[in-house]
C-alpha cells in the first residue's frame, strides 16, 4: 500500500510566516541573482575609479580623468575603415566591433566612449597630416603598452579594493532542500528536508576574528508519523591573537601594502607618460630630420646631374679629360644611389614611427611640414649669423702660422635655459624622480615586512570564544538559557620555526637588496643627469661647427665652380666641395635635431615634465625656478 503525508499543512503555514523566517528567506531571495554582469562591472568601475582618484591626490597633489575604456572612434580604427587597409577580423577594429557569442553577459559591453583625442578627419585617398602635438595625443590614445599600462594601474585598485574587504562585514546566505524517498518497507516514505542559513563575518585591524551563523532547519515537513518541527540555532565564535600576529601593524600589513602598491602604480605611470611622451618627440624629429636629409639629398642629387652635363660640354670642348667627365658620372650617380636610399629610410622611419603611435604602418600618414619648417628656419638663423661672423673675419688680419695656438674649450656664454648648474640639476632630480620615490618606499616596505617576519618567530598565543543557541522549544525563538558556551586559549610554542627563521633572514636581504637598489638608482640619476647636460654643451657646440662647416662648404662650392670655370681647377674639386657641403647640412640638421631632443630628455630625467592625461607636454621653465627659488 502507498500512502504519502503532507504533515501539518497549517503549523507549517504559521512557520513560513514567522517574521524572523521572512527576513531569513527574503535575504536569500535578494542575495541569489539580484546584480546582473553589468551591475556588476559598473560597480567595479566605480570603486576602482574612486580610489583612483583618491590615491592621485596623495600621490601626485592634484587628479585628473583616468579611465580604460577606449573610444569606439580611435584613429587606428577609422584609418582602418576610411582608407580601406587590410585587416584579418573585427577584432581589428575593436571589442565594440566583435561578433556577439553565445551567453554573453553583458549585452552593453564595452560601454560607449567618447573620444578625447584630437579631432583628425580621415579622408579616403588622402594622407592624415600629424603635427607633433597630434602625435602625443594619438599615441596616448592608439598606443598599446600605452593603454596597458593604465590597465594595471586599474588592476592595482581592485586589488586594493578586494584587500580592504577582509576588514569589512561579510554577509552569507544559503538554503538547501532535500527531497527522499523511500520504498523498502511496506509503505512509501517521502520526507522532505529543508535548512536556510545566514551568516557574517568581520575581521578587526587589532586582529579580532568575529563569525555568527543563523540557521534554520524544516525537519521532516513530509514524514510517515505527520509531523513536524522547526528548528532554529544560532552560533558565535570569537578569536583574537595575543602574542603571534597580534598587533595592529601585523594584521593591516597587507592592507597597507596594497594602500601603497597604488601610489607606486601611479608614480611608475606617471614616469612612464614622460618616458613614452620623449619617445613620440624623439622619433618625430628623427622622421623631420630624415625628411631634411632626403630633401639635401634631392638637392645634391640635382646639383650632381648639373656638375656632369657640365663636364660633358667642357670635354668636348677639349677643356677637361675624360677621367674627369667619369668623376662627374660616378658622383652622379652615387648622388642618385644616396637619393634613394635617404628615401627608403624615410618611409622606413615613417612606419616605425605609425607602429609606435599604434597606428597601421601600411595607413598613409604624413608629417605636419610646418615642424620641419621650423626646425630649418632655426638652422637658418644661425646659419646667417655664422655667414656674418665668416664675413667679418674674412675682412680682418689673418695670423701669422707661427703665432702661439689658444685652443677654446666649450663655454656657457650662450648657453640654452636648460643648461643649468649640474649640481641644482641633480637635486631637483632627486626630489622630482617618481621612480626614486618608489624605490625608497620599498626599502619602507622591505622594514614592514622584516617586522612581520620577526612576529612569525614568536609563540602563538590565541584566545578564542564559542556561543550557540537553539529553538529548543520548537516555537520559533532562541532560547538562550539552554545556550552552550566554550572558551578556549591555545598556545603553539615556538618549538618548530624553520621555514619562518628562513623567512625571517630572507627578509633582512630583501631590505639590503631595497637598499642598493636606491643606492643604484640615485648613481643612474645622477650620471644620466650629467650625461644629459654634457650632451646639451656638445650640441650646442655642434650646431655651431656644423654651421661654420656649412659657411665653409658654401664657399668652398662657389670657389671651386669660378676657379673651374677660369680652368684653374679640377672637376675633382667641385665635386669633392658638393659632398663636403651634403655632409655638413646633413649635420647642421641632426645637431639641431640632437639638442631639441636633448632638452625633453632632461626635463624627463629631472622629472619635470609634466604630461597630462591627453598625452601633452607642459615644459619645465628654469627661469620660474630660479625666481622661485
Amino acid at each position: 500500500m502507498e500512502s504519502s503525508h503532507l504533515g501539518q499543512r497549517g503549523l507549517c503555514r504559521d512557520r513560513w510566516n514567522d517574521p524572523l523566517l521572512a527576513v531569513l528567506l527574503g535575504v536569500a531571495v535578494a542575495v541569489v541573482g539580484c546584480k546582473s554582469p553589468q551591475q556588476y562591472r559598473q560597480k567595479a568601475d566605480e570603486v576602482g575609479s574612486k580610489i583612483i582618484s583618491d590615491k592621485q591626490t596623495e600621490a601626485l597633489g592634484r587628479t585628473e580623468p583616468f579611465t580604460i575604456e577606449r573610444p569606439s572612434d580611435l584613429l587606428r580604427r577609422r584609418l582602418l575603415e576610411g582608407q580601406d587597409l587590410p585587416h584579418s577580423s573585427q577584432a581589428s577594429l575593436g571589442t565594440d566591433a566583435l561578433e556577439p557569442i553565445e551567453h554573453w553577459p553583458d549585452e552593453s559591453y564595452p560601454p560607449e566612449s567618447s573620444s578625447t583625442g584630437p579631432d583628425i578627419a580621415v579622408e579616403p585617398n588622402r594622407p592624415v597630416r600629424l603635427s607633433l602635438l597630434d602625435a602625443l595625443q594619438v599615441g596616448a590614445h592608439n598606443n598599446f603598452e600605452y593603454q596597458s599600462r593604465k590597465e594595471e594601474v586599474f588592476r592595482t585598485a581592485l586589488s586594493l579594493d578586494l584587500t580592504r574587504n577582509d576588514f569589512r562585514n561579510i554577509f552569507r546566505a544559503q538554503a538547501d532542500s532535500q527531497l527522499t524517498t523511500d520504498t523498502s518497507g511496506d509503505e512509501t516514505v517521502t520526507d522532505l528536508a529543508s535548512g536556510a542559513s545566514l551568516g557574517l563575518t568581520r575581521s578587526f585591524k587589532n586582529g579580532l576574528d568575529f563569525s555568527s551563523t543563523l540557521a534554520l532547519d524544516l525537519l521532516s515537513i513530509l514524514t510517515q508519523g505527520g509531523s513536524s518541527a522547526l528548528g532554529l540555532s544560532s552560533d558565535t565564535s570569537v578569536s583574537i591573537p595575543l602574542l603571534r600576529g597580534a598587533g595592529r601593524h601585523i594584521v593591516t600589513e597587507p592592507l597597507t601594502q596594497a594602500e601603497r602598491d597604488v601610489v607606486y602604480a601611479i608614480w611608475e605611470f606617471e614616469r612612464y607618460k614622460r618616458t613614452f611622451a620623449v619617445s613620440v618627440a624623439q622619433d618625430y624629429f628623427g622622421v623631420l630630420r630624415q625628411m631634411d636629409s632626403v630633401a639635401n639629398a634631392r638637392d645634391n642629387y640635382r646639383s650632381a646631374i648639373t656638375s656632369a652635363r657640365y663636364a660633358r660640354r667642357r670635354a668636348d670642348a677639349g677643356l677637361i679629360t675624360q677621367v674627369e667627365v667619369d668623376q662627374a658620372v660616378q658622383r652622379e650617380l652615387g648622388a642618385r644611389n644616396s637619393w634613394i636610399s635617404a628615401s627608403e629610410q624615410l618611409a622606413g622611419r615613417l612606419d616605425s614611427f605609425k607602429s609606435q603611435l599604434g597606428l597601421p604602418p601600411d595607413a598613409s600618414i604624413e608629417l605636419d611640414p610646418n615642424d620641419l619648417v621650423q626646425l630649418r628656419s632655426r638652422s637658418n638663423e644661425i646659419l646667417e649669423t655664422m655667414r656674418a661672423a665668416s664675413s667679418d673675419a674674412t675682412s680682418g688680419e689673418a695670423l701669422p702660422a707661427d703665432a702661439p695656438v689658444e685652443l677654446q674649450p666649450a663655454s656657457y656664454e650662450d648657453a640654452g635655459p636648460y643648461e643649468i648648474d649640474v649640481t641644482a640639476a641633480i637635486n631637483l632630480a632627486l626630489e622630482n624622480r617618481r621612480d626614486l620615490q618608489v624605490a625608497n618606499g620599498q626599502v619602507y616596505d622591505a622594514q614592514r615586512a622584516v617586522v612581520v617576519r620577526a612576529d612569525a618567530l614568536r609563540a602563538g598565543l590565541t584566545l578564542g570564544g564559542q556561543a550557540r543557541f537553539a529553538d529548543n522549544d520548537d516555537d520559533g525563538s532562541l532560547s538562550f538559557e539552554g545556550g552552550q558556551y566554550a572558551a578556549l586559549l591555545s598556545l603553539d610554542l615556538p618549538l618548530e620555526r624553520t621555514a619562518e627563521r628562513n623567512a625571517y633572514r630572507n627578509s633582512l636581504i630583501d631590505l639590503e637588496r631595497a637598499t642598493r637598489s636606491v643606492q643604484q638608482l640615485e648613481d643612474q640619476i645622477k650620471l644620466s643627469i650629467r650625461n644629459q647636460l654634457r650632451t646639451l654643451l656638445e650640441s650646442r657646440e655642434s650646431i655651431k661647427i656644423n654651421a661654420q662647416q656649412v659657411v665653409v662648404a658654401e664657399k668652398r662650392v662657389r670657389g671651386a665652380q669660378l676657379s673651374l670655370e677660369a680652368g684653374r681647377a679640377q672637376i675633382r674639386d667641385l665635386l669633392e666641395a658638393q659632398d663636403a657641403l651634403l655632409s655638413a647640412q646633413n649635420q647642421l640638421a641632426a645637431a639641431v635635431v640632437n639638442y631639441r631632443i636633448a632638452e625633453l630628455e632632461l626635463q624627463r630625467d629631472l622629472g619635470l615634465l609634466e604630461v597630462n592625461e591627453k598625452g601633452l607636454w607642459q615644459e619645465f621653465s628654469p627661469e620660474e625656478d630660479n625666481h622661485d627659488s
